[in-house]
């Protein structure tokens, strides 16, 4: 695919981390991009071709009446192509099921899982005129691997990456779908994970071991290899993947 202002993409979580790379990494190709998150990207803010709009993610009633507007549908009209990046998610509640809080598994299924299906669909029908629709769920390995401490996070991973696969069932021609797991990236989320507790994420010293080692990936390099991802005629073949196993070109 030739990207080109006929392309245009919504980001989720564009304020930090990997879904600011993925606004800028999409920027720079000349794609539009409208960023959704429950605060701004100043840095963004003034480079042509962006946009971003307050909602917040995890608030099912805040998002179904931003859905029942016309942003989406007004933003994607005229496009040949769109691209929607269900980024934004959280890790916590962080330990186990007995000690885990109720509210913060509401807040953390609402985010990442009501928001994302709610995008897609919402997603699909706004834009008509697309001829190619492509849905990417960000994932994660705690989708295909279970986690002691991280039950709340490994099963709302795990819904996206069911997600993909069931709407791949639907065989719509003009709509695209993957989960695809970014790796472990560097971003304030694996800060995160590092200053848990031990007896509640038992696995905490892997991903120390992972930052002290230089083996993370930085969300810039992440972001560019899921963007060419997307932007590829690979890209749906399957309907979840993992970044570090992408096919190229």
């Amino acid at each position: 695919m030739n990207a080109t202002t006929s392309v245009r993409a919504i980001v989720t979580g564009h304020t930090k981390g990997l879904g600011a790379a993925l606004a800028q990494r999409l920027l720079a190709h000349g794609i539009a991009v409208l960023g959704i998150s429950r605060s701004r990207n100043e840095a963004l803010a003034n480079q042509a071709g962006f946009e971003q709009i307050e909602v917040d993610l995890s608030d099912a009633g805040s998002l179904t009446q931003f859905l029942a507007g016309d942003t989406l549908r007004n933003f994607l009209k005229g496009a040949q192509t769109a691209l929607l990046f269900n980024n934004a998610g959280m890790v916590q509640p962080i330990g186990p099921v007995e000690g885990q809080d109720v509210t913060a598994i509401a807040q953390a299924v609402t985010l990442n899982v009501s928001a994302p299906l709610m995008l897609a669909s919402a997603f699909a029908s706004a834009s008509p005129d697309a001829g190619d629709r492509r849905i990417v769920h960000i994932s994660s390995g705690a989708a295909r691997h279970p986690y002691a401490g991280w039950s709340i996070y490994c099963a709302t991973k795990a819904a996206l990456d069911h997600h993909a696969r069931s709407v791949a069932l639907d065989q719509n021609r003009a709509l695209r779908i993957c989960s695809v797991a970014p790796g472990v990236v560097d971003t304030n989320m694996q800060a995160e994970i590092r200053s848990s507790e031990l007896d509640k994420f038992p696995m905490r010293e892997k991903f120390e071991e992972l930052k002290r080692d230089g083996k993370l990936a930085t969300p810039e390099e992440s972001a560019g290899k899921l963007v060419d991802y997307v932007l590829s005629e690979t890209f749906g073949a399957v309907a979840t993947a993992d970044v570090r196993e992408l096919p190229q070109g």
